[in-house]
């Protein structure tokens, strides 16, 4: 199926590793140029160099996406690099701190900085860019655990924002033909991740969870994330907007175990 995405600009933020590393490499597959962003500038680096290799045009910028303006520079660094912006995908993510009553209010708000924060501004940094389009496709990286209450809340509760900011942009935005999607993945295993750290150091516990929780008896990938991502930022896509699309094998509830 040609998704009709040849072309199109894409931005990814923590594009160079893990679910956002996968995204990146489905959209170059579909001849999308790319511009991305991490913390880490040897990750970074190494995934450009990559995307290159393919005959990818490729766009790198070093943020720290939690920092006053760093989202937007990325934006529009990216922006004035590859002519534009079409396309979106606010990845970022993570959790600071332990249970309600070890973490501190500074862990809660770097929490929502990670996730809900970010994403919002890098839609508000993406709009106009947007709009000399003619429209765009936003897919925010949730999670499961913003609909299924586990560990840890500040977690849970900055994912839940992130699904319900999807569902307000998309009314708000739709006068401008911008889509906003979310796309909640379940627990996911790729190499380096904390999932990956886990089964190594606790094998037997890793298998029993895996048993437990997960109906296929195995964790999702990043790919399988990435093909439903890509589908729905893509014109395939047109009239899903406001939607939180889980990618969880139907996994019953988040977990640390």
């Amino acid at each position: 199926m040609d998704l009709g995405l040849k072309g199109k600009v894409a931005l990814v933020t923590g594009g160079s590793r893990g679910i956002g590393r996968a995204i990146v490499g489905r959209l170059a597959a579909e001849g999308c140029a790319i511009a991305i962003c991490g913390r880490n500038a040897e990750t970074l680096e190494a995934a450009l160099a990559e995307l290159r290799q393919g005959e990818t045009t490729a766009h790198g910028v070093a943020a720290d996406v939690t920092a006053p303006g760093e989202v937007e520079r990325f934006v529009d660094e990216a922006a004035a690099a590859l002519g534009g912006v079409d396309l979106l995908v606010a990845n970022v993510g993570g959790t600071a701190g332990g249970s309600l009553l070890e973490s501190t209010p500074e862990e809660w708000v770097q929490t929502f900085e990670l996730n809900l924060f970010h994403a919002v501004r890098a839609i508000r940094a993406a709009v106009p860019y947007f709009e000399r389009r003619g429209g765009g496709s936003v897919v925010t990286i949730a999670s499961v655990s913003g609909v299924k209450p586990g560990p840890r809340a500040q977690y849970g509760a900055a994912k839940a924002g992130e699904i319900f900011l999807a569902g307000a942009l998309a009314l708000e935005l739709a006068p401008k033909r911008i889509r906003v999607n979310t796309v909640s993945p379940g627990s996911i295993m790729f190499p380096g991740g904390g999932w990956a750290a886990r089964r190594q150091r606790e094998p037997e516990q890793f298998a029993e969870f895996e048993r437990r929780e997960l109906p296929w008896g195995r964790l999702g990938t990043a790919e399988e994330v990435a093909d439903v991502v890509t589908f729905v930022l893509s014109e395939r896509a047109s009239w899903v907007n406001g939607a939180n699309i889980a990618v969880d094998g139907a996994q019953g509830r988040p977990t640390m175990f």
